[in-house]
């Protein structure tokens, strides 16, 4: 069934979202539609204000309101330890867990030629920025455990061993191909207390 303009535009947005599909976006444009003119603004507002508030932290690249995020901020946690993600739903992931005390850095994707995504496209130069600096002593790669994390995580520790920096990969308590936002806290610590060395 065809919906009017306005309304199958909403859907459409929706649906352009990750993950959503055809009835989840309907599912939300129509929550939407029963929304008092008040809740549609605040929501609109809400959007508006995280897309002008909300930023890439100047040294992990997490998201945070102000030059650093509040991990980098935290003068309490381990800054030789750093834990390598593709995206922030990761750290929340891993923060979650309560398990890990170091720093982050966000890739912003993973290597996938398929996908035009090369070394250049993800956040690379800046990974090799930080380890210049030479305080980092471990890195922990927590990317995804499917076909373009692990060809990322072997690409970080080719270019982590110039540095002396020992390299350790999330152990296989998190299933492959699945992604490390929808695992539970017991897998994920698991998978922390588990790494290995690559």
């Amino acid at each position: 069934m065809e919906y009017i303009y306005p309304l199958q535009k909403l859907i459409e947005k929706f649906a352009s979202l990750k993950g959503v599909g055809r009835k989840t976006a309907e599912r939300y444009a129509f929550n939407v539609m029963a929304m008092s003119e008040e809740e549609a603004g605040e929501f609109a507002d809400a959007i508006r204000e995280a897309k002008e508030k909300v930023k890439p932290c100047r040294v992990c690249g997490n998201y945070t309101d102000s030059d650093l995020c509040p991990i980098c901020s935290d003068d309490r946690r381990d800054k030789t330890v750093v834990c390598v993600v593709e995206d922030t739903k990761a750290v929340i992931a891993i923060e979650k867990t309560r398990e890990f005390n170091g720093l982050y850095h966000v890739l912003g994707g993973v290597l996938s030629p398929s996908n035009g995504m090369g070394p250049d496209q993800i956040r690379l130069g800046e990974l090799l920025s930080r380890l210049e600096e030479k305080t980092i002593k471990e890195l922990i790669i927590a990317t995804n455990p499917d076909v373009d994390g692990e060809t990322t995580a072997l690409y970080i520790s080719r270019l982590a061993q110039p540095y002396g920096v020992k390299t350790t990969r999330l152990a296989y308590g998190v299933p492959v191909g699945a992604s490390l936002e929808y695992a539970d806290q017991a897998t994920l610590m698991r998978a922390l207390d588990g790494r290995r060395e690559i």
